[in-house]
């Protein structure tokens, strides 16, 4: 039979001991015996008859009811948290939170100047940037542990709740060191030149990398001498060092190129291109992303 006086406080504890992955630990954080942990988790797993957690010499391990279990309260408890923020966060935002989620390339050249204008306008919110793969992005979102996320196509959602809004098409460039040694990047005009120079590319099963692998199969390119890097400020810097040709979004170094150090490949083939993307529930937006977005992102959204 199911209960409708559902006891917070274990499903508390029970979170608590799932993130620190050992009940000693969360002890700690809770100022709770280990006992009393123990017997609370115990009660837990009664009341759902389920084993929630297998316990070893170095902790304790979710079971696989145990990892379910876990992807709803987190998202309970975080639900909580942003109900907390609604209320508290006001107009003028002189207290509050936002937080994004987004890769670190995107953030570096779409959005961090506007972050530091954000954050000069109001100081006192607090604001967490978080990067990772648009899978982990999209875990985060759906938990409801950033606000909103900043990512590139293709997205695949579980989510109908998930909004997708396109920002900005970016083009994706071959660069080299302006000065490079290594080779006359002026002859190089078409694809099929690239099989003999030094290549700075994505690491293969990525999105970008699985676009360019592509295009290169289209135009039967053979490719061997590659070193494969998984962030673009690693390829960059490897360009910058002259170890080769990178193949970056454009934005990234249009600086440097606009400066001299760099130089973009006049290559005949369309490179690929990428949208940015903006996804957000708007349930969960609280009155600091609501503002971010508006003034930064987009002030047409309706939010």
């Amino acid at each position: 039979m199911y209960k409708n006086n559902i006891n917070l406080n274990l499903y508390k504890t029970f979170y608590d001991v799932a993130k620190c992955g050992s009940i000693s630990k969360a002890s700690n954080i809770l100022y709770i015996s280990q006992p009393a942990i123990s017997k609370s988790i115990k009660k837990l797993e009664e009341e759902l008859n389920v084993q929630l957690f297998h316990r070893g010499l170095n902790g304790v391990e979710l079971t696989d009811k145990g990892e379910r279990l876990l992807y709803f309260v987190e998202k309970s408890f975080n639900n909580l948290v942003i109900a907390e923020r609604d209320m508290l966060e006001t107009e003028n935002l002189q207290c509050g939170k936002l937080s994004i989620g987004m890769p670190s390339n995107i953030g570096s050249f779409f959005l961090f100047d506007k972050i530091i204008e954000f954050h000069k306008r109001f100081p006192n919110i607090e604001i967490t940037i978080i990067t990772g793969s648009t899978s982990k992005l999209l875990s985060l979102l759906d938990s409801y542990s950033v606000d909103f996320v900043i990512d590139t196509s293709p997205t695949k959602l579980n989510d109908n709740n998930i909004i997708v809004k396109e920002l900005k098409e970016v083009n994706y460039c071959f660069v080299v060191h302006k000065n490079t040694t290594i080779f006359d990047y002026t002859q190089i005009t078409t694809i099929k030149d690239l099989e003999k120079y030094p290549l700075i590319l994505p690491i293969p099963g990525t999105a970008n990398r699985n676009d360019l692998d592509e295009l290169l199969v289209e135009n039967n390119v053979n490719i061997d001498n590659v070193i494969n890097i998984h962030t673009s400020e690693m390829i960059i810097s490897g360009v910058k060092k002259d170890l080769g040709i990178g193949y970056v979004i454009y934005d990234l170094v249009e600086k440097e190129v606009n400066d001299g150090e760099l130089a973009v490949l006049n290559i005949k083939e369309s490179l690929p291109t990428v949208m940015i993307n903006l996804l957000y529930d708007k349930s969960y937006l609280t009155p600091s992303s609501k503002r971010f977005i508006n003034d930064y992102i987009d002030s047409n959204l309706e939010l």
